[in-house]
């Protein structure tokens, strides 16, 4: 048994595991569902509302309690909810923005950037945001699955370079314990492999999976552990986030946070400015606001370059250097992302 900050860790504990399948399991998939929980019945509005069977509404219960009711400018709402506005073809808007399929390296493994591997470690997440980058990606044919997990590390134990590996997707949170933590120790095992990070929206959208079980092997990791969470809007980040934030922080896991600047919802100085507040509060550096990537289907969430670099310079004037996020674009094929200021 392990201890962590008071909490009794069991070797495994099922009802854990079963808690967060549960919850998943009971997350919204019918608009319908979603605008009768939130009691918004706007005709005007519905007739806005899309039913993509390709990409889903798809949003767990305990994200939908922090929407505000009677709200169709909610800006968590705004996140999840299809609109036809997503059909929409755009100019310059295409399937793969950031040049994922030309970065693959082997099977699920991608490599933008030196130094650095990211791996498609699935395809689930536990939201579909509706700007999503990634919602056109094969994820069938570009997942490293255990049958071909040996070519993976092989892959990575050759290039002596790589000293980070990031665990993406999807979002890497939603594969097992079991799994998720047997990959982890695969990597850290690599010798020249120091850094393991992952790239998350399960603490925001599905608190239920940070269990006890998922702190204790995470605390056991035998290398540097950094965790990017993805909050774009303050309303996101409630007391429960906050506590378990801090139980990861207490594992010395580095906490930094990405954002997307969406049209409508974050697209203000006080907007981000409040969040960058509240992460801090949350033991959580911000990091990246990223520009929108140009995905077919999100036209409709773009904020301007100009806007954008004004929404910075606001920001600087009223907070700390260090609570002010990066402003980039990631663009195909570059060496690293690209600042806006």
């Amino acid at each position: 048994m392990t201890m962590i900050t008071g909490i009794a860790l069991q070797d495994k504990d099922e009802s854990q595991d079963h808690s967060w399948k549960e919850a998943l399991s009971s997350a919204v998939r019918d608009p319908k569902q979603l605008l009768d929980l939130l009691e918004l019945t706007d005709q005007e509005y519905l007739d806005r509302v899309h039913l993509n069977n390709k990409f889903n509404l798809f949003v767990p219960l305990s994200y939908v309690k922090k929407m505000k009711k009677g709200d169709w400018d909610d800006p968590l709402l705004k996140q999840v909810l299809p609109l036809k506005d997503e059909t929409v073809k755009t100019f310059g808007f295409v399937s793969d923005p950031v040049g994922d399929l030309s970065a693959e390296i082997s099977t699920g493994v991608l490599k933008k950037y030196q130094g650095r591997v990211l791996i498609v470690t699935t395809g689930a997440c536990a939201v579909h945001c509706r700007y999503c980058f990634r919602r056109h990606f094969p994820y069938a044919n570009s997942m490293p699955d255990k049958g071909k997990w040996q070519q993976t590390l092989e892959v990575i134990r050759e290039d002596t370079s790589i000293s980070e590996v990031i665990l993406s997707g999807g979002d890497p949170l939603m594969l097992p314990d079991d799994r998720l933590s047997s990959m982890c120790q695969d990597l850290a095992g690599i010798p020249h492999v120091k850094i393991l990070r992952f790239h998350t929206r399960i603490p925001v959208f599905l608190p239920e999976r940070i269990t006890p079980n998922f702190l204790g092997w995470l605390s056991e990791i035998d290398a540097k552990v950094v965790m990017v969470v993805h909050a774009n809007h303050a309303n996101e980040l409630d007391d429960n986030f906050k506590y378990l934030m801090k139980e990861v922080s207490s594992l010395g896991v580095m906490l930094l946070n990405q954002s997307v600047l969406l049209k409508n919802i974050n697209d203000d100085a006080v907007t981000l400015s409040s969040l960058s507040e509240r992460l801090f509060e949350c033991d959580i550096l911000p990091y990246y606001v990223h520009q929108l990537d140009k995905v077919q289907g999100a036209a409709h969430f773009e904020v301007s370059d100009r806007d954008m670099v004004d929404i910075q310079n606001k920001m600087r004037d009223g907070l700390s250097g260090y609570l002010v996020p990066k402003f980039v674009r990631e663009v195909s094929g570059e060496r690293s992302k690209h600042p806006l200021v």
